[in-house]
């Protein structure tokens, strides 16, 4: 009775590490806690970069949309839109 409860214990403890080493097999939890670090430091290292090139196209739909108002402004026939050419027309 206790030989039988012993084996059963101890086949149960081996499938365990059977599985528990399957597992680390399959997921490799070594191997993507690297490569989370490896990405988290480039993104880090590339951050002013990458805002740099965010600043610039900020800047560069800014301008896109000041030039679009202009445009609209010198088209409309409303005076309050032209700013300084009121009379222009005149």
């Amino acid at each position: 009775m206790l030989r039988e409860t012993l084996e059963m214990n101890i086949k149960r403890i081996i499938d365990f590490l059977i599985y528990s080493k399957n597992f680390l097999i399959r997921k490799n939890p070594i191997k993507s806690i690297s490569n989370s670090i490896t990405e988290g430091l480039k993104d880090f290292l590339t951050m002013k970069k990458k805002l740099k090139m965010a600043q610039y196209r900020l800047n560069y739909h800014r301008h896109q949309l000041q030039k679009m108002e202009q445009l609209i402004a010198e088209n409309n026939e409303h005076n309050f839109l032209k700013g300084k050419n009121l009379n222009e027309t005149r």
